[in-house]
């Protein structure tokens, strides 16, 4: 069988462990990595992928995720993003249902496993990539590379840069690509096992690759590059192919290429079948996605939007130098890198051309020993390395099409494959030369021993949003998206006032950042600071005139400084922009309703329980509005709806044991009262309205006992004061005529 020189190890200062505790040693190192992400919160695009995905729900029928993107929109939808991952929203799904809800313990420790699992399978495709393919007499396949194997998978269990993937769950789509993209290569390598015959292939072997290609594909894009991978290294290790000797032949038309071994033990036959599969599984994805390309905007990826190639090109290279620096040293790390975190290269003045000039040295460098080394085995495991390196990061590299982002960490977790093979090579060739091998086996334990603690702090980091977020501000000051991330988890805690600042910040860095310009509208709404928040959403909309929510939010504010036209104009222009918007109707209800335009507050309602069935709020004004207006019977028909939809919801059984009481039905007003005050019993509204129907009831004892639990919780609560002094001088006036 065809084999690589099993040398590699002889020059290797490392740990010699049998493959069985090789492969326990890299599952339990990579787990503590990761471990204390295990109990994290859902952060960033979790919320997104996950908790606002109705593709996880039951009722989302299971044929919908085949038609659909990651993020739940349709794929024919002109903002669908094209990420076309239904194998890891299925898993979602089933994380969802045996959780019983949206617990991520499940989901995070699924993560954990799953990295766990690809850092124990990459033993053995280190073992094939650095030390050959090679079957024994029993056709047991052979590690002739045992101590490169087991550093080069420790390295890939415990890089930092895999944060991303293992302690965010929407990392879970990189996960499962590199499981079925590992598991592709693997069972490409049994296509090549020796039997009686000799030098023999499989057919079914080759099949099942391109199949575990497919879903690998349908975990994550990148899955599908695992097809050209193994035409490489079915090239250049099973056929031992002289790629500059070949290329050679090529350009001299020599009629010896038979000898290359490209005609030799069916390669090209192989080859036909990876490209057949691989055209097959594009076109029926490109089917299925649609002919549209993603809509992105230029604050996701800046460089793809320059008019100037030469701009385009600087800023794509000068992205993948940053993409080899986590490789190298994944120190800086970091959420998110668009939005300014790095500013566009315009001249070639700019001190960052190192970068590039550095990248491609060492790139052209390696790819000449690649090429003309005389020593085949170096010429194949660089060639390997830079494969794999290379090959699984091109969907990323806007060479074919423009991706939404600048740098995303998460899409090195399958080249870091290549990275771990180059620095374990390179490490070979230090130990060859080295005369003390000790001290530097001690030094690569050291770098592994820093990536572990990084990793554990980096997983600590991604265990909330607060720490995550604050944990960019160093990494990317300039970042627009990390200022507002900051701001927002502030608000959501309450914190107005600190929130303010970092949403300034956000609008300061990119004066076009309307998300920023919206919430920081609504807080200063909520602040009655109304003139500037109106001049915001005014310029968001401006801006960006489909924004519906900042339109919805600006008709608050016209509504709030008594501009009702306006508001009215704002609400229409926010539906025309997504008609469905059951908020924009409820707040149309809430202006026609402050100009007495009662059916129209009604019919606005009406839409937004319709488009919305559980929203409790226009329900609970259809009902007050129908009750102040005398409407009994109507009011009580659509609480009695209201609460079939929404059987738990306390404010609806208040409203309905309101209108009740005044219909004389005391018994079932009382009744629902009770339940409300026991689904929510400090609110002293419940307990004087209840105490309000005991006194008409003429269960005075009852009233007084509810009045005084009501002016307890509230004593300034309007009415309930005046109507217990009633109640008192009504008993002393009972008491009175009992003692006479």
């Amino acid at each position: 069988m065809a084999q690589m020189e099993p040398n590699l190890d002889h020059d290797v200062s490392w740990f010699l462990l049998p493959s069985y505790w090789a492969k326990m040693v890299v599952a339990l190192i990579s787990f503590l990595c990761f471990a204390n992400s295990y109990d994290g919160d859902f952060v960033f695009d979790d919320s997104e992928a996950i908790i606002n995905n109705k593709d996880l729900r039951a009722e989302t029928p299971l044929g919908d995720l085949w038609y659909h993107d990651f993020w739940g929109s349709k794929l024919s939808s002109n903002t669908s993003h094209k990420s076309y991952r239904p194998l890891t929203v299925l898993t979602f799904r089933i994380n969802y249902l045996f959780a019983g809800g949206f617990y991520p313990v499940g989901f995070h420790v699924i993560n954990i496993i799953l990295h766990c699992t690809i850092s124990v399978l990459m033993v053995d495709v280190f073992s094939i990539l650095l030390g050959g393919l090679q079957f024994s007499n029993k056709g047991r396949r052979l590690n002739l590379a045992p101590k490169s194997s087991l550093l080069a998978a420790l390295l890939f269990a415990v890089h930092p840069v895999h944060t991303e993937c293992v302690a965010g769950i929407v990392g879970r789509a990189d996960l499962l690509c590199a499981l079925f993209f590992l598991l592709s290569f693997l069972g490409y390598c049994k296509a090549f096992k020796e039997n009686k015959e000799g030098h023999t292939f499989s057919v079914f072997w080759v099949l099942v690759s391109v199949v575990l290609g497919a879903i690998a594909m349908l975990c994550k894009e990148q899955g599908i590059t695992i097809l050209g991978l193994n035409a490489v290294f079915d090239a250049l290790v099973i056929n031992k192919i002289n790629l500059l000797e070949l290329i050679r032949k090529l350009l001299y038309k020599d009629k010896s290429l038979e000898n290359t071994g490209l005609l030799r033990k069916g390669l090209l036959f192989r080859i036909a079948l990876l490209m057949c599969g691989g055209a097959g599984i594009l076109y029926i994805r490109w089917r299925i996605m649609g002919t549209g390309p993603p809509a992105f905007t230029e604050v996701d990826n800046p460089a793809s939007f320059a008019d100037s190639l030469f701009v385009r090109a600087i800023n794509y290279n000068y992205y993948y130098s940053l993409n080899a620096w986590l490789l190298l040293c994944p120190w800086w790390l970091c959420f998110d890198w668009s939005m300014g975190c790095i500013p566009l290269i315009k001249s070639v003045s700019d001190w960052r051309i190192i970068a590039l000039a550095a990248l491609w040295f060492c790139l052209i460098g390696l790819i000449c020993q690649a090429l003309c080394s005389e020593d085949s085995h170096k010429r194949r495991i660089l060639t390997l390395g830079l494969g794999f390196l290379i090959i699984p990061f091109l969907p990323a590299s806007n060479l074919f099409f423009r991706v939404g982002f600048v740098v995303a960490e998460r899409v090195i977790y399958l080249p870091s494959i290549g990275y771990c093979i180059l620095f374990t090579y390179g490490f070979s060739l230090l130990s060859k030369q080295a005369k003390k091998k000790k001290i530097l086996a001690v030094a690569v334990l050291g770098i592994l021993l820093i990536n572990v603690l990084r990793c554990a702090l980096r997983s600590s980091q991604w265990r909330s949003e607060e720490q995550l977020f604050r944990s960019a501000l160093s990494v990317c000051p300039l970042n627009a998206k990390v200022h507002y991330n900051v701001g927002k988890n502030l608000a959501d805690k309450g914190n107005q006032s600190a929130a303010i600042k970092y949403y300034r910040e956000a609008v300061r860095l990119n004066p076009k950042y309307v998300h920023a310009m919206n919430n920081l509208g609504n807080i200063l709404k909520e602040r009655n600071e109304l003139h500037e928040a109106e001049e915001l959403l005014s310029l968001a909309v401006q801006i960006q005139p489909d924004f519906a929510a900042a339109w919805m939010n600006l008709g608050i504010v016209q509504n709030s400084l008594r501009r009702f036209e306006e508001a009215e104009q704002s609400y229409w222009t926010a539906i025309k922009h997504r008609k469905k918007y059951p908020d924009c109707y409820y707040n149309l209800g809430r202006l026609y309703a402050d100009l007495n335009r009662h059916i129209d507050a009604l019919n606005a309602w009406r839409n937004a329980t319709v488009l919305k069935p559980e929203h409790s709020l226009a329900w609970n004004n259809m009902i007050i509005l129908l009750d102040n207006t005398g409407n009994l019977a109507q009011a009580e028909a659509v609480g009695r709806e209201a609460l079939e939809l929404i059987p738990n919801d306390h404010s609806l059984m208040f409203s309905l044991a309101n209108v009740l009481g005044k219909s004389q039905k005391y018994k079932e007003s009382e009744a629902l009262f009770l339940k409300a005050i026991k689904a929510n019993p400090n609110a002293a509204s419940y307990h004087g309205n209840l105490a309000v129907l005991y006194h008409r009831w003429g269960n005075l004892d009852l009233a007084k006992k509810h009045y005084e639990v009501s002016l307890k919780l509230d004593p300034m609560a309007p009415g309930t004061k005046e109507n217990y002094n009633l109640l008192r001088r009504k008993l002393e006036q009972l008491q009175k005529k009992g003692g006479a």
